[in-house]
C-alpha cells in the first residue's frame, strides 16, 4: 500500500514538472504585460529594457522601437527609464468590445540586430460603464384575463464592461401584481422577465407603472433604470405568430444603403386592433440598431449604414411582433455578410536607409516592409513586388514581413538616385494594390579617372612670342562628383635639348591653360612634344595623361645673308672681271644669298640698286645673275661699280645689299695695268681736274635729280604691277633652281670661281675672277645638278600655305 502511494506521488511530480516546462516555453515566446484601461498617458506598463536584456541607455543606441499594425499607437518607449508606457488613454471597450480578454499585440524591433520581439499587453477592465437600456421606457398591453404566472420578457440591459464589472442583476420596483425573474440565457447572459402574480382588473387599475433597475458587480456598483408601463386591455386570445422561427439572409458588405435585405411576417387571426401587428427590434445591440432599419408595419429590414465584414461577419437580431391587444411573438434574424475585396493592402516601412555608397555589396539590407490586408480568405492574401530593371530584390520573412536588399553593385555615374516603387497586391477579385515609394540616394566613390576628349592634341604658335603668352587649353572631365571630380593639371617632367620642359612652358593647375615661359625661336626648334597629366582630388587620386604637340611657326625675323661675292676682310670692295668683247647677256658674276627663315620668308629676289653706268648691267630677279645688258663701248669706263639688293618675301620684307666693282679687261695683267693707269692719271690730273670736277658735280647733280625723279616714277609703276600679282602665281612659275640653299651655294662656289690675292704693288686690291670654263660650269650646275642646291619643293610651299591658313583660323 505504501509503495502504491509512493508511485502515485512520483507521477504527480512528473506531471507537475511537464506542466511547468510547457508553461515556461509558452512564456518564452512572447513578452507579456497587463495594464488597466483609462490610465493616464505615460503610465508604466513594464520594464521592456530588462526583459530584452538591455540597459535603458541602449534603447536609442541600438534603435529599439515599437512596430504595430494598428492605426493608433497605444504604447511608447521611455528611453530614459527603459520602460514601456502608455501613449494615451486606452478604452478597452473600444478595442475589444465584449471579449472576455483584451489583448494588444505588437512587436519591438531591435534595428542593429534586425530582430523582432513579440509583445502582448492585456488590457484589464475597470468599472467605467453604467448598465444601460436601449429604451428609456417600454409599454406593454395585457389582457385583463391574463392568467397568473404569465411571463413577459423585458428588455435586457447592456453593460460594456466585462467580468464582475458587467451587468449582474436586475431589480423590479415593488407592486402587488408583478414579480421579477431572471433567466440564464444560452450565452450566459441574464434575461429579465416580469411574472404576473395576481389577475389584473382593468376596472380597478387600467395602467401600471414599474421601474426596472440593472446593477453591475463593480465596486462601487453602477446601475441603470428602465420605466415600464403596463396597460390593461380587453380580451385578446390570439397572439401573433411568425412564419419562421429563424430568418436567414446573406448580403455582400458593399450593398447600397437602403437596400431591402429581407422581410419578416407575423400572422394574428384576431380582428380589428387585436389583429394589427407591429414589428420592433428586441434586445438588439446599439450599433446594429443604427445599421439596420425595421419598418414597424411591413416587417421589412433594410440597411441604413454600410456593412463591414471586418467588423461583423453575422449580424444577429431578434424581431418582436405585437398585436393591438399587446400579445407578442419573437423570431430571430441572422444577416450573414459576404466579404468583398474592399480593403487594399496596407504597407508599412519599419526601417529604411536613405543613402548608400555605389560600392554597396549585394545582399545589403535597405528597408524592412510590413504588409497587411484586413480582408479575409483570398481577399486577404497578399504579395509584394518592386518594379523591374532595378538592382534590388524583395526577400519574404515570416508573418507578412519583407526586406528590401541590393541584388547587384550600383554605379552612381549611370544612376545617382533610385525611386523604388513597392507594390502590395491582394488576390481578391478584382485585385487591389497599394504602392509605396522609397527614395534611395547613391553616394559617389572615386572610381573614375579624369578623361580627355582626345588622345592627342596639336597647336601652333608664332615664334618670337611674348613670355607668358597663352598657347592652348586642355580640359579633362571626371564622371565622379564633388571632390572626386575636381581636376588639377600638371606637366609630366621632360627635357628639350637638355633643358627641363618646365622652363619652356607651364600650365594653370585649375584651368588647364598652357603658357609659354620664354620666346620660341623657329630656327632653334620647330616643335615641342610634351605630356600633360590630369589628376582628381579623390582618395586615392586617379589620373590620366595626354600628348600635346606645339608647332612653332616661322616669322620673318632674319635678313638675307649674302654668301657671294664675299667682301674682303680689309674693307675694300670685290672685283669681278668682264672682257671687253662681252656680248649682251654675258654672265659677269652671280650674287648668291640665303635666308635662315623658311617658306615665303626665305624666298629671295634680286635687283640692281645702283650702277655707275646705268643700262650696262642687269640682275636676274630670282637668279641673282649679273649679266651685260648691252655690248661694251669704248667710252664706257673700265671700272664699273654695282650695288645689288637682295630682298625676301616676308611681311614686312627684309633686305641686304652688296657692292662690288666690275673691271673691263681681257686678262688679269691688263686689269692690273688698267687699274694702275687709272690711279696714276688721276693723280696727275688731280690739280687740273678740280675746276672741271666742280662743274661736273653741278651737272651730275642736276642729272641725278632728274634721274631720281624718273626712277621713282618707274619704281611706283613697277610696284603697282607687282602688287596686282598674287605671290602664289609668281612663285608657282618659278623653277626650283632660283632658290639657292647653303649647300648649293658652296658647291657653286667650288666650281664657279676661285680667289686670288694680289700682293705686288696691288694697293690692297682684292680680285675674284672666274675660271676659264666658268660659264659652262654654271650652266651644267643649273641643268644637271639642281639637287645640290638647297631649294624649296612645291609640297613644302603647299604645307606652309596650309599652316598659315590654320594659324589664321586660330
Amino acid at each position: 500500500m505504501a509503495i502504491r502511494v509512493k508511485v502515485l506521488g512520483c507521477r504527480r511530480l512528473v506531471l507537475l514538472f511537464l506542466f511547468l516546462r510547457l508553461l515556461l516555453e509558452a512564456q518564452a515566446g512572447k513578452i507579456r504585460y497587463s495594464v488597466s484601461e483609462e490610465t493616464d498617458k505615460g503610465f508604466f506598463v513594464g520594464n521592456i529594457a530588462k526583459d530584452l536584456g538591455l540597459q535603458p541607455q541602449e534603447l536609442m543606441e541600438r534603435g529599439v522601437r515599437i512596430v504595430s499594425r494598428g492605426r493608433k499607437q497605444l504604447f511608447a518607449l521611455n528611453p530614459r527609464s527603459g520602460s514601456l508606457v502608455t501613449a494615451g488613454r486606452i478604452d478597452r471597450e473600444e478595442l475589444c468590445a465584449q471579449s472576455a480578454r483584451c489583448l494588444v499585440s505588437f512587436s519591438v524591433l531591435v534595428e542593429d540586430k534586425m530582430k523582432l520581439f513579440p509583445v502582448e499587453v492585456e488590457i484589464i477592465d475597470i468599472n467605467d460603464n453604467t448598465p444601460e437600456f436601449q429604451l428609456e421606457e417600454v409599454e406593454f398591453k395585457m389582457n385583463e384575463i391574463t392568467a397568473p404566472g404569465t411571463r413577459i420578457p423585458l428588455p435586457s440591459g447592456q453593460d460594456l464592461d466585462v467580468g464582475m464589472n458587467s451587468l449582474q442583476s436586475y431589480q423590479l420596483s415593488s407592486n402587488p401584481h408583478f414579480s421579477l425573474d431572471a433567466q440564464q440565457g444560452s450565452d450566459g447572459s441574464q434575461q429579465p422577465e416580469m411574472v404576473l402574480q395576481s389577475p389584473l382588473d382593468r376596472e380597478e387599475e387600467a395602467v401600471h407603472h414599474f421601474l426596472l433597475t440593472a446593477f453591475d458587480g463593480g465596486n462601487p456598483a453602477r446601475s441603470g433604470t428602465l420605466r415600464i408601463r403596463v396597460q390593461v386591455v380587453d380580451v385578446n386570445d390570439n397572439p401573433p405568430a411568425f412564419t419562421q422561427a429563424v430568418y436567414h439572409t446573406s448580403v455582400p458588405e458593399n450593398v447600397p444603403l437602403g437596400t431591402r435585405l429581407l422581410m419578416v411576417k407575423a400572422m394574428d387571426p384576431d380582428e380589428g386592433a387585436n389583429g394589427e401587428v407591429t414589428y420592433s427590434f428586441h434586445n438588439i445591440d446599439h450599433k446594429m440598431a443604427q445599421i439596420f432599419h425595421l419598418d414597424s408595419y411591413t416587417g421589412e429590414i433594410s440597411s441604413q449604414k454600410p456593412l463591414d465584414f471586418e467588423e461583423y461577419t453575422i449580424y444577429p437580431m431578434e424581431i418582436q411582433a405585437q398585436d393591438g391587444a399587446g400579445l407578442m411573438a419573437r423570431a430571430k434574424v441572422l444577416v450573414k455578410v459576404l466579404d468583398i475585396n474592399d480593403n487594399a493592402p496596407e504597407v508599412t516601412i519599419t526601417s529604411v536607409t536613405t543613402s548608400v555608397p555605389e560600392n554597396f555589396p549585394p545582399g545589403a539590407i535597405i528597408a524592412f516592409i510590413s504588409v497587411h490586408d484586413q480582408d479575409s480568405g483570398d481577399n486577404g492574401q497578399t504579395s509584394c513586388s518592386i518594379s523591374g530593371n532595378l538592382p534590388f530584390k524583395l526577400e519574404k520573412l515570416d508573418d507578412n514581413y519583407y526586406r528590401l536588399v541590393t541584388e547587384k553593385t550600383m554605379d552612381r555615374e549611370l544612376t545617382s538616385q533610385y525611386n523604388i516603387t513597392v507594390t502590395a497586391t491582394d488576390q481578391g477579385t478584382p485585385t487591389l494594390s497599394t504602392e509605396t515609394h522609397i527614395s534611395l540616394q547613391v553616394t559617389d566613390i572615386n572610381d573614375n579617372p579624369p578623361v580627355f576628349p582626345q588622345d592627342f592634341y596639336s597647336t601652333y604658335i608664332l615664334e618670337n612670342n611674348p613670355r607668358g603668352a597663352s598657347i592652348f587649353c586642355v580640359t579633362a572631365h571626371d564622371a565622379d562628383s564633388n571632390e572626386n571630380a575636381q581636376v588639377t593639371y600638371s606637366l609630366v617632367e621632360d627635357t628639350i635639348q637638355g633643358v627641363p620642359l618646365s622652363s619652356y612652358v607651364s600650365i594653370n593647375s585649375d584651368t588647364g591653360v598652357l603658357y609659354a615661359l620664354r620666346s620660341f625661336d623657329y630656327e632653334q626648334f620647330q616643335d615641342l612634344q610634351l605630356r600633360l597629366m590630369a589628376r582628381d582630388s579623390g582618395d586615392p587620386p586617379l589620373s590620366s595623361n595626354v600628348s600635346v604637340s606645339i608647332f612653332v611657326l616661322d616669322q620673318n625675323d632674319n635678313t638675307p645673308e649674302i654668301l657671294y661675292p664675299a667682301l674682303p676682310t680689309d674693307g675694300s670692295t670685290g672685283v669681278e672681271l668682264a672682257p671687253r668683247s662681252a656680248e649682251p647677256g654675258y654672265l659677269v658674276t652671280k650674287v648668291v644669298a640665303v635666308d635662315r627663315d623658311s617658306g615665303q620668308n626665305s624666298w629671295l629676289s634680286y635687283r640692281l640698286l645702283k650702277a655707275s653706268e646705268p643700262g650696262l648691267f642687269a640682275v636676274g630677279l630670282h637668279s641673282g645673275e649679273v649679266r651685260t645688258a648691252r655690248a661694251l663701248l669704248d667710252r664706257d669706263s673700265l671700272k664699273q661699280s654695282l650695288v645689288v639688293a637682295v630682298q625676301d618675301h616676308g611681311q614686312p620684307p627684309l633686305s641686304a645689299t652688296i657692292m662690288f666693282t666690275v673691271a673691263v679687261a681681257d686678262s688679269i695683267p691688263e686689269v692690273l695695268a688698267d687699274l694702275d693707269s687709272i690711279e696714276t692719271s688721276s693723280h696727275r690730273d688731280n690739280s687740273s681736274f678740280t675746276l672741271h670736277l666742280v662743274v661736273a658735280v653741278a651737272a651730275v647733280s642736276c642729272v641725278f635729280l632728274a634721274f631720281v625723279i624718273a626712277l621713282l616714277v618707274l619704281r611706283l609703276r613697277r610696284w603697282h604691277k607687282l602688287r596686282a600679282q598674287t605671290s602664289a602665281s609668281v612663285l608657282a612659275g618659278l623653277p626650283t633652281s632660283h632658290f639657292v640653299g647653303v649647300d648649293g651655294v658652296r658647291a657653286f662656289l667650288q666650281t664657279y670661281s676661285h680667289e686670288v690675292s694680289l700682293t705686288a704693288d696691288s694697293r690692297g686690291s682684292h680680285v675674284i675672277f672666274p675660271q676659264p670654263n666658268y660659264a659652262d660650269t654654271l650652266i651644267s650646275q643649273e641643268s644637271g645638278e639642281k639637287k645640290d642646291f638647297l631649294s624649296v619643293p612645291q609640297s613644302l610651299l603647299e604645307d606652309k600655305k596650309e599652316t598659315f591658313s590654320q594659324v589664321n583660323l586660330l
